[in-house]
Parts: structure tokens; sequence; C-alpha cells
């Protein structure tokens, strides 16, 4: 994304911004709602239904419908950015050419994750909640983008595989939830599963905010009390091959220790972001 820095961001000591500061951050931040909503209802009621009336090449139109949403979402942050509302760097990005056919993980601080990692992967497949097929505007969208239902794992994992033999990259969050900050890290082992049965990599990103915002406890309008940076690293890849171990019956335990690998690293990166990040912020 040409349109947004991509070098690595210093942890510096940020000054408390001013009240008026303050307030045109919420009130950006609430016009960006706004906009998003609105435009996605847009794109979701003409756009991408439009897409799978004329494109009848079932691959073809998953990968325009992904595309017109990295395009969204690359927009949506340039207007965050010009707004003053965040900043945003962006490592290592040309390890993604090298992950077709491979899961990615990433830990999960903020509501606006999926929106970073998606606007700069060159295909971004995804699991969603299967209640949203139900929803008469999301539903649409998934079907278009061909994005994965979480359905019963003898259903998910096959449509998973299918992804990963067409050359998809799967987006997951393995806390299933954004973090609460200040706790640790607890991963489900659903990643794991799905690697270590389709016999995929893993792409390890992380993620960094070094003044919380949008996050599970917190609502739109609580700001944090200077502008936030948000700094997301492509980082190492897991070779599955080094967590199989010979014999259906050792499954269970591969996945077990390839969660606390990963868990291990996503924990690591946290501890040692959250003991940087300690006094950012100066009156």
């Amino acid at each position: 994304m040409d349109t947004i820095n991509r070098s690595p961001t210093l942890l510096v000591k940020k000054a408390e911004s001013s009240w008026l500061n303050k307030i045109w951050r919420i009130t950006a931040t609430g016009f960006c709602f706004a906009f998003f909503g609105i435009g996605g209802l847009i794109l979701s009621a003409l756009w991408f239904p439009l897409l799978r009336l004329c494109i009848k090449n079932e691959l073809k139109c998953h990968a325009m419908t992904q595309n017109s949403i990295k395009n969204t979402f690359r927009f949506f942050i340039k207007l965050m950015q010009t707004l003053g509302i965040l900043d945003i760097h962006f490592i290592h990005l040309e390890k993604l050419d090298e992950d077709s056919g491979c899961i990615m993980v990433a830990n999960h601080p903020s509501l606006l994750d999926y929106v970073f990692l998606a606007s700069v992967m060159p295909r971004c497949d995804c699991i969603v909640k299967e209640t949203l097929l139900d929803n008469f505007f999301m539903s649409g969208v998934i079907k278009a983008a061909g994005y994965i239902p979480n359905t019963q794992a003898d259903i998910l994992l096959p449509a998973c595989q299918k992804k990963l033999n067409e050359s998809g990259t799967i987006l997951i969050f393995p806390e299933g939830t954004r973090t609460t900050p200040g706790q640790s890290i607890q991963l489900q082992r659903g990643a794991a599963n799905i690697a270590l049965r389709s016999k995929v990599d893993i792409r390890i990103a992380r993620i960094h905010c070094d003044l919380p915002m949008l996050t599970k406890q917190g609502k739109w309008y609580n700001i944090p009390p200077a502008k936030p940076t948000f700094t997301i690293s492509i980082d190492e890849k897991i070779h599955i091959h080094d967590f199989i171990s010979d014999g259906d019956e050792a499954l269970a335990a591969d996945a077990r220790r390839l969660t606390q690998y990963l868990q291990q690293k996503l924990s690591e990166h946290n501890l040692l972001i959250s003991k940087e990040s300690d006094n950012d912020i100066t009156q």
C-alpha cells in the first residue's frame, strides 16, 4: 500500500493532546464509523450482489470481491490518517508474497485488526460466524467473497482445505476475540488443527498499538489521550512439518504443542511491547 508508511515506528513518549484535539478526534472517529457503516451498507446492497450476478466464474467473483474489500479498507485507513485519528506503519510486507496456500495468525488488540491486515494481504480468506449467513446484507458479502462459515468441524475443515488448495490465505485470530488489555493471551486450537490437518505453514503477524484504541471493553468514543500509532509486522513463518508427529493419534498432542508455541510467540511480543510502552504518555 503505497499511501501508507511501511517503515517501523520508534516507541517514543507522547504528550497528551489538547482538549480541542481530543474533541476533533472524537468527532472524526464518529464520522469514520458512520462512513464505514453507510459505505458497507451500499456495497452489500448493490455492488457485491451485482458482482455475483455478472461474474459466473466463482473464483473470479471471489477475487474481485476481495479486491473491492481491500481497496475499500485502504481508502478507509487513508481517511483515518488524513483526519488525524491514527498513524499506521507496516513492516515486512514483502513476506506476504510468499504466503499463497498459507494460514496467517495474528494477535487481536483492536477492532481494526482485520481491516489493517485485509488491506495489504494479496488474498484474505476469512472464517466468519455462521449466523451472519442469516443477515440479509452480510450473507451476500460472505458468498461473493468466498468467506468460510464457522460451522461443524467436518464441514469447516474441508472448506478450509479447499481454499488453501486454491492458493488462498486464511486469516485467523486464534484468541477468538479481542485481547483484554492487561491480561495474558489465551489461544484456541482451531488454527493449529486446520494447519496440521491441511499440512500448511503458518505466518505470524503481530499488531501493536502504543495507546490502546477500540479494545474489547472500549467504546468508539473512548479515544486515547494522544493520537495512537499502530504497527503491523509480518514476521516469521512456522513450518508445519516441524510439528507433525507420526500417527493419527498424535494429532491432538501436536495441536496442543503448536498452540502453545503460537501462544508463547505472541505472548513474548506482548510482554516486550508492554515493557517498552510503560509511561509512554507524559503530562
